[in-house]
């Protein structure tokens, strides 16, 4: 069982794929928190050169308080990431997390329903991009 939903998307630069896919998200409920640039931070942090990769960390409000209601540490689950990278120039690949994969190991039922409902929504994210 996997526990990430992924594409590769072709002929497209790293930035625009970054905006295809905030704009994706929001057309599914969900809003952008975080944005981690580790091609950044890693050249800061260690000095070294890696590729084009980007963190979002994206929270559709409504789900994430049914998930909390349901259980008060979930919030060590959340956001749900999203990544962007690209190791070679023109194929970017988009993972997200899949929530009800990750889910399953808290063994609350209403949890794993709501998951389920996220995991639906970041489907026809990734989907939507090709």
């Amino acid at each position: 069982m996997s526990y990430y939903i992924t594409t590769i998307l072709k002929n497209v630069s790293f930035d625009e794929a970054i905006e295809k896919v905030i704009h994706e998200l929001k057309n599914e409920g969900f809003g952008v928190l975080t944005e981690i640039d580790m091609k950044a931070t890693l050249k800061k942090k260690l000095n070294v050169d890696f590729y084009n990769y980007k963190i979002l960390g994206a929270c559709n409000a409504p789900f994430a308080y049914k998930a909390l209601q349901a259980e008060d540490k979930i919030g060590t689950m959340l956001p749900c990431n999203v990544i962007v990278q690209e190791k070679q120039k023109g194929m970017i690949e988009v993972s997200g997390v899949d929530p009800a994969t990750s889910m399953i190991a808290v063994e609350n039922k209403d949890l794993i329903k709501t998951a389920g409902e996220v995991r639906e929504k970041l489907i026809r994210v990734i989907d939507n991009l090709k």
